[in-house]
């Protein structure tokens, strides 16, 4: 039986050494956060965007805004516990420094899936400061959009935890990538709508998160209608717990073995 994460506050000391750290690449990661979102906003926003045209009361740009929104908290979040904490676990071997303080595995995977998130966050601000610049937010909104980013996520994050528990090196991350991470893009209603697909991809697709946080998160950036938000929120949520609680178990038997 899995032994439920029990982690304590000191997790948040694991989450402020790695902001820390990313303090001394700010400027370059900020540059980054804003460079790339304008570039796909202005390639395919207005590039493809005007092949495809408008989507009903929607112009394109504005749906596919919201849509990277989510992508972007997808893959930075997932990037960041995935080789950026395998670097701390295996190269660098500052988890086996961190276990001689007084914290305990569960602390480290729960402050990796926290600072994960947040990078995650920080991705989606800035393209909502972009989108918001370029006319392409309906209204104030927006704001509840950046809890659900976070909850995002961490969810992503954590389901990443699990990968890097298993992996031995860089290369195992590209199975997530080629056989989850890319199948769940092109498919969860990023670039175009899911309702284009047939309906038993729309069936599968729909349980991986992806779809459910941009059904959450789109409506609030174009002042669309929420459909069923309880069920977007508990597929989130389920994902991250269950994330959470494998990786935990996972990464405690192979730091202690």
């Amino acid at each position: 039986m899995i032994a439920l994460p029990r982690p304590s506050f000191r997790s948040l000391a694991v989450w402020q050494r790695n902001l820390r750290v990313w303090r001394k690449m700010l400027l370059p990661s900020i540059l980054g956060h804003f460079g790339e979102p304008l570039l796909y906003l202005l390639a395919f926003g207005y590039g493809f965007g005007r092949l495809v045209g408008d989507l009903g009361q929607l112009s394109y740009v504005a749906f596919l805004a919201s849509g990277i929104i989510c992508s972007s908290a997808l893959f930075t979040a997932s990037f960041e516990a995935m080789y950026s904490a395998f670097t701390r676990m295996a190269n660098q071997q500052t988890w086996n420094a961190m276990l001689n303080a007084p914290l305990v595995v569960d602390d480290i995977v729960l402050g990796e899936v926290l600072w994960a998130a947040t990078k995650g966050l920080m991705s989606a601000m800035a393209i909502l400061l972009v989108a918001t610049a370029m006319g392409l937010v309906a209204d104030w909104r927006a704001l509840w959009a950046l809890p659900v980013v976070a909850l995002s996520g961490f969810t992503f994050a954590a389901c990443a935890m699990v990968v890097t528990a298993f992996a031995r090196n860089y290369d195992f991350f590209l199975y997530y990538f080629t056989l989850i991470l890319t199948p769940m893009l092109l498919t969860g209603g990023v670039f175009f709508p899911r309702e284009q697909f047939p309906e038993w991809l729309q069936g599968l697709t729909y349980v991986l998160p992806l779809p459910h946080a941009v059904d959450l998160i789109r409506p609030l950036l174009t002042g669309g209608s929420l459909h069923q938000p309880w069920l977007n929120l508990a597929v989130v949520v389920g994902y991250g717990l269950a994330g959470l609680i494998s990786a935990t178990a996972l990464i405690r038997r192979r730091m202690i073995c």
